[in-house]
């Protein structure tokens, strides 16, 4: 399908100042346990979903905050989280993002993430490199694990699999330089795309959490796959594991040894 990278990047970015509406911050709804919901995710949504109607008309949309039951799989979507980091926005850790990826067949075609608090603007389109507000990113060139810094997600949505996931965490932790927690998936995979990070992983995302980067990190020349390698579905929930291309197979083992 055509579309214009630009229109779509300031449809975010134009968005994404709902973020500092304190206020619509400060209105939520508990969806289970840590999983929240702000007046600003529901305005965000609304208006990024008009924006891409009016010049989109025949795209399909899926959006954390709604039912997605009933779309085509093999037509053309958008896939939008309208706060990824909903529970650092209600604690003002200013470390939340707008995350929008656009889906053909499968096929990532375009992707953007939004980060307000540091205004900086993530974009890939397919085949057309990985952007940082208008500069082209490449991940990491690091040879190895043992030399990485890898960012871990904490499946706070399920804390019975805590054991497990922090079992996990401590032998990547031994193995490689640091690791980091930032509280959003598309932060983290942003950060990756752009070298700040080697890799990152979690367990029990959502397409939303994960689309707009994966189309940013294969622009950017790196991978996300699930914890087996195999390429995440866009259409339930997922393991995910992304990197440089180079450190992936040392995450595998310690990850699998679980």
């Amino acid at each position: 399908m055509q579309f214009d990278m630009r229109e779509i990047a300031g449809v975010v970015k134009s968005a994404g100042a709902l973020l500092f509406d304190t206020r619509a911050a400060g209105e939520i709804t508990v969806k289970g346990r840590a999983d929240f919901v702000t007046q600003v995710d529901l305005n965000l949504q609304e208006r990024i979903k008009r924006e891409l109607f009016r010049r989109y008309p025949a795209v399909q949309f899926m959006g954390e905050e709604q039912d997605n039951s009933g779309l085509d799989p093999a037509g053309a979507v958008w896939i939008l989280d309208p706060v990824d980091g909903t529970t650092n926005l209600i604690h003002h850790y200013n470390q939340s993002a707008v995350s929008l990826g656009l889906y053909e067949k499968g096929v990532g075609l375009a992707g953007v993430i939004y980060q307000p608090f540091t205004d900086e603007l993530f974009c890939a389109a397919k085949g057309c490199g990985a952007f940082l507000n208008g500069k082209p990113i490449r991940v990491s060139k690091t040879p190895t694990l043992a030399e990485s810094l890898v960012a871990v997600g904490t499946n706070p949505y399920c804390k019975q699999a805590a054991p497990g996931n922090f079992a996990a965490f401590q032998r990547v932790f031994e193995a490689c330089q640091d690791i980091r927690r930032s509280g959003s998936a598309a932060l983290d995979l942003a950060y990756v795309a752009c070298g700040r990070l080697d890799a990152y992983f979690e367990q029990n995302l959502k397409p939303w959490d994960y689309a707009a980067g994966m189309v940013l990190l294969k622009e950017a020349g790196g991978q996300v796959t699930d914890y087996e390698g195999k390429p995440p579905s866009l259409w339930k929930n997922s393991d995910l594991v992304a990197g440089n291309g180079k450190i992936e197979p040392e995450l595998y083992r310690l990850l699998r040894k679980g």
